[in-house]
Protein backbone atom coordinates (compact mmCIF):
# COMPACT_ATOMS: atom_id res chain seq x y z
CA UNK A 1 0.00 0.00 0.00
CA UNK A 2 2.64 2.39 0.84
CA UNK A 3 4.38 1.79 -2.43
CA UNK A 4 1.46 2.73 -4.29
CA UNK A 5 0.73 5.74 -2.72
CA UNK A 6 4.67 6.73 -3.15
CA UNK A 7 4.08 5.43 -7.11
CA UNK A 8 0.94 7.83 -7.34
CA UNK A 9 2.70 11.08 -5.03
CA UNK A 10 5.61 10.94 -7.93
CA UNK A 11 3.35 10.42 -10.82
CA UNK A 12 1.17 13.81 -9.82
CA UNK A 13 4.77 15.66 -9.16
CA UNK A 14 5.95 14.59 -12.56
CA UNK A 15 2.35 15.33 -13.88
CA UNK A 16 2.41 18.74 -12.14
CA UNK A 17 5.47 19.30 -13.20
CA UNK A 18 4.53 18.97 -17.30
CA UNK A 19 1.65 20.98 -17.02
CA UNK A 20 3.68 23.82 -15.35
CA UNK A 21 6.08 24.71 -16.97
CA UNK A 22 4.27 25.17 -20.04
CA UNK A 23 2.84 28.00 -18.15
CA UNK A 24 5.45 29.88 -16.41
CA UNK A 25 6.95 29.99 -20.62
CA UNK A 26 3.46 31.45 -21.50
CA UNK A 27 3.50 34.03 -18.76
CA UNK A 28 6.69 35.07 -19.60
CA UNK A 29 6.12 35.76 -23.33
CA UNK A 30 3.36 38.69 -22.27
CA UNK A 31 6.14 40.67 -20.83
CA UNK A 32 7.97 40.53 -23.73
CA UNK A 33 8.74 43.68 -25.90
CA UNK A 34 6.19 44.88 -28.51
CA UNK A 35 5.50 47.96 -30.23
CA UNK A 36 2.02 49.73 -29.96
CA UNK A 37 0.74 52.34 -32.71
CA UNK A 38 -1.25 55.41 -31.46
CA UNK A 39 -0.96 59.26 -30.65
CA UNK A 40 0.88 60.83 -28.08
CA UNK A 41 -1.83 62.72 -26.27
CA UNK A 42 -2.22 63.46 -22.30
CA UNK A 43 -4.30 62.12 -19.34
CA UNK A 44 -7.11 64.55 -19.82
CA UNK A 45 -7.85 64.00 -23.53
CA UNK A 46 -6.92 60.42 -23.79
CA UNK A 47 -8.53 59.89 -27.21
CA UNK A 48 -10.28 62.87 -28.15
CA UNK A 49 -9.03 66.49 -27.60
CA UNK A 50 -11.60 69.16 -26.96
CA UNK A 51 -12.45 71.32 -29.52
CA UNK A 52 -11.62 75.04 -29.33
CA UNK A 53 -8.19 73.33 -27.95
CA UNK A 54 -6.19 74.39 -31.25
CA UNK A 55 -4.60 71.17 -33.32
CA UNK A 56 -3.43 68.40 -31.20
CA UNK A 57 0.19 69.22 -30.09
CA UNK A 58 -1.15 72.48 -28.86
CA UNK A 59 -3.71 70.61 -26.79
CA UNK A 60 -1.49 68.10 -25.65
CA UNK A 61 0.90 70.32 -25.11
CA UNK A 62 -1.19 72.52 -22.94
CA UNK A 63 -3.25 70.08 -21.06
CA UNK A 64 0.01 68.10 -19.96
CA UNK A 65 1.30 70.60 -17.83
CA UNK A 66 -1.19 69.51 -15.13
CA UNK A 67 -0.78 65.84 -16.17
CA UNK A 68 1.10 63.41 -18.10
CA UNK A 69 1.69 62.18 -21.66
CA UNK A 70 -0.03 58.90 -23.07
CA UNK A 71 -0.16 56.38 -25.67
CA UNK A 72 -4.41 56.79 -27.22
CA UNK A 73 -4.83 53.51 -29.55
CA UNK A 74 -8.06 55.34 -31.52
CA UNK A 75 -8.03 52.23 -33.37
CA UNK A 76 -8.32 49.89 -30.40
CA UNK A 77 -10.23 52.64 -28.40
CA UNK A 78 -7.31 52.59 -25.27
CA UNK A 79 -5.48 54.24 -23.40
CA UNK A 80 -1.73 53.31 -22.38
CA UNK A 81 -0.09 55.34 -19.43
CA UNK A 82 3.67 56.20 -20.11
CA UNK A 83 6.97 55.62 -17.46
CA UNK A 84 9.10 57.72 -16.62
CA UNK A 85 11.22 57.46 -19.45
CA UNK A 86 8.18 57.37 -21.92
CA UNK A 87 6.91 61.03 -20.35
CA UNK A 88 10.27 61.73 -20.98
CA UNK A 89 11.27 60.89 -24.78
CA UNK A 90 7.26 62.12 -25.68
CA UNK A 91 7.43 65.60 -25.57
CA UNK A 92 8.80 65.83 -28.73
CA UNK A 93 5.78 63.84 -30.63
CA UNK A 94 3.27 65.65 -28.60
CA UNK A 95 0.01 64.99 -30.77
CA UNK A 96 2.03 62.69 -33.19
CA UNK A 97 0.87 59.45 -34.27
CA UNK A 98 3.60 57.19 -33.36
CA UNK A 99 5.28 53.34 -32.77
CA UNK A 100 6.17 53.21 -29.30
CA UNK A 101 8.12 50.26 -28.18
CA UNK A 102 8.22 48.84 -24.87
CA UNK A 103 7.00 46.74 -22.19
CA UNK A 104 3.45 46.56 -21.02
CA UNK A 105 2.94 46.36 -17.32
CA UNK A 106 -0.90 46.49 -16.61
CA UNK A 107 -1.89 49.48 -18.16
CA UNK A 108 1.44 51.15 -18.39
CA UNK A 109 3.79 50.87 -21.34
CA UNK A 110 7.76 50.55 -19.70
CA UNK A 111 8.94 52.63 -23.30
CA UNK A 112 12.23 51.71 -24.70
CA UNK A 113 11.80 53.86 -27.69
CA UNK A 114 9.21 56.16 -29.35
CA UNK A 115 9.51 56.81 -33.24
CA UNK A 116 7.62 58.88 -35.50
CA UNK A 117 5.09 56.21 -37.53
CA UNK A 118 4.91 56.07 -41.15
Amino acid sequence: MKRLSIKLAVTSLILGTVFVVPMSSTAQTSKAERSFLGFISDNHCGLKHMSGMGDDKSCTLMCVKNGKFVLADRDHKRVYQLDKAGQEKAREFAGQKVKVTGRVVRKTIRVTAIEAAT
